[in-house]
C-alpha cells in the first residue's frame, strides 16, 4: 500500500490534480475514516475472481481520469447480488464505455461493498487562503445544495470541536431521530471530522475533500464517497 504522499506525488506526475477514487479511499483508510471494502480490478475475470472476498451487494464504478460523469456513460452498476453478476459488469463496461467516451484512458475498476442505507451527511475540508485548512459539516442532500446548512471549524478540531460543529447545523434534531429513526453515532461522526481535520493538516498539497455522502447509522458511520482535489502545481495561496 503507498503511502499518502507517494499517491500524490504520483497523480502530480502524471499531471493529475484530481486523485482516481481508489486513490481517495487509501488517503481516508489511511487517516482512519472508514470507508467501504474494496479493490481497483483490470478485467472482468479480476473481478470475477475478488467478488467474493468484498462482499453483496456490490458496486463497480469505471476508473478514468477522463471520465467526470460516470452514469452517463454506463460507468456505475449498483446492487450486484454475485460474482457473476460484478464480472458482467466489468464485461459491459469494457465493452460500452470506449464507444460512449472515445479515447478515455481506463485504469480499471473499482468494485467496492454498497452500504445499506441511512442518513447522509456530508464532511468536506477545504484550505482558505487566509486561515488555511478548515472542515465542513452539514446533512446531505436537499440540505446543502438548498438550505446551506453547513458549520465549519479551522483545523486543527478537536473531538469536543467536531460535537459541537454537529450539534450546530439548524436541522440538528434529524441526526437525534425523527419520525420514529433511530438517533446517529455522533461520536463516529466526530472522529470523522477530527481525522479529516488531521489529513488537511499533514498533506499541504490537497486543494479540498468531499466525504458525500458519508452514511451515518445507530452505530458507526461510513464515507461511501471521497474526492481529493490537489493544487495545480506551481499554484500559491493568497
Amino acid at each position: 500500500m503507498k503511502s499518502p504522499r507517494e499517491i500524490i506525488k504520483t497523480a502530480l506526475e502524471e499531471g493529475r490534480n484530481k486523485l482516481l477514487e481508489h486513490e481517495a479511499f487509501e488517503i481516508a483508510k489511511y487517516y482512519g475514516i472508514p470507508v467501504p471494502e474494496g479493490t481497483l480490478v483490470r478485467s472482468s475475470k479480476e473481478a470475477y475472481d475478488v467478488a467474493d472476498s468484498i462482499g453483496y451487494p456490490a458496486v463497480v464504478k469505471v476508473v478514468s481520469p477522463d471520465i467526470v460523469h460516470k452514469s452517463d456513460v454506463g460507468g456505475v452498476k449498483l446492487n450486484l447480488k454475485s460474482r457473476e453478476e460484478v464480472a458482467k459488469a466489468v464485461e459491459e463496461m469494457e465493452k460500452t464505455i470506449p464507444l460512449k467516451a472515445p479515447g478515455a484512458r481506463i485504469v480499471g475498476y473499482i468494485v467496492y461493498r454498497m452500504m445499506p442505507p441511512g442518513l447522509e451527511v456530508i464532511v468536506g475540508g477545504i484550505r482558505d487562503g487566509v486561515f488555511g485548512p478548515a472542515v465542513m459539516f452539514g446533512l446531505g442532500g436537499i440540505f446543502v445544495e438548498v438550505l446551506k446548512d453547513v458549520t465549519f471549524r479551522i483545523a486543527p478540531i478537536s473531538y469536543e470541536d467536531a460535537l459541537e460543529m454537529i450539534n450546530e447545523i439548524k436541522a440538528y434534531r434529524i441526526l437525534e431521530g425523527y419520525r420514529g429513526q433511530p438517533p446517529v453515532d455522533k461520536k463516529a461522526l466526530a472522529d470523522i471530522i477530527v481525522k479529516l481535520g488531521n489529513m488537511m493538516l499533514d498533506l499541504e498539497e490537497i486543494e479540498s475533500v468531499d466525504l458525500n455522502p458519508v452514511i451515518a447509522y445507530p452505530s458507526g458511520a461510513v464515507a461511501v464517497d471521497v474526492r481529493i482535489l490537489l493544487k495545480k502545481p506551481g499554484s500559491t495561496q493568497h
